[in-house]
């Protein structure tokens, strides 16, 4: 690249990069400060985008690992003494967000893309004569493994093995075996992949 170059680029990489930086470590600061009632861990450098938020009111716990990177609009929420852990180098896109009271443990190097909701409750629903705010929820704690993709638009409200890859639109409300594309809402596994050790045989296929 010629000194010309550089110099256009130069604009570009102070916002971009050093004010990037700057202003994820800023981020950082201020989350770690007015969080102390509770536990908020960041275990290495990482990515605090712009619109980066936490809601923890209670005694909950965020632990959040190496290199990982809240790329635009992230939102997490604790109730109670839930616990939120990310594991190294896991990627968030934009518009995530996280809404726990038990525990969700997502692993190593995972993807999330845009507008992925991972939750460990559900409404209770059915009644005709409560609302649906006034019929609870049920939780259950939610296990992401490494490597394991998530597409645009997707629920979350299950575990998810490693390395798998659950596409766009789907709704993961049922366990998703490790080494497998699934698809659709309920999300199912249509294909395992080459070197995943053996496909369950009761698991329900498209």
């Amino acid at each position: 690249m010629s000194g010309a170059d550089r110099l256009r680029r130069l604009p570009w990489t102070l916002r971009y990069r050093a004010g990037g930086r700057l202003s994820s470590e800023l981020r950082r600061l201020v989350v770690v400060a007015t969080h102390r009632h509770c536990r908020v861990e960041f275990r290495g450098p990482v990515h605090l985008g712009p619109g980066f938020s936490l809601w923890i009111p209670g005694k909950g716990t965020l632990e959040v690992g190496s290199g990982v990177d809240f790329r635009r609009d992230f939102y997490c929420e604790i109730s109670g003494e839930g616990k939120v852990t990310i594991g190294d180098g896991s990627i968030f896109t934009g518009g995530a967000m996280i809404q726990c009271s038990t525990e969700i443990a997502i692993g190593r190097r995972c993807v999330f893309s845009q507008s992925v909701l991972i939750a460990d409750g559900r409404h209770r629903s059915g009644s005709t004569e409560l609302h649906i705010l006034d019929q609870g929820y049920d939780y259950s704690p939610v296990h992401i493994g490494d490597g394991a993709t998530v597409m645009a638009k997707c629920t979350v409200t299950a575990d998810i093995g490693d390395g798998a890859f659950v596409g766009a639109n789907s709704a993961v409300v049922r366990p998703v075996p490790p080494l497998c594309l699934a698809v659709g809402a309920p999300a199912v596994p249509v294909r395992f992949f080459a070197d995943a050790p053996a496909e369950p045989a009761a698991t329900a296929r498209a």
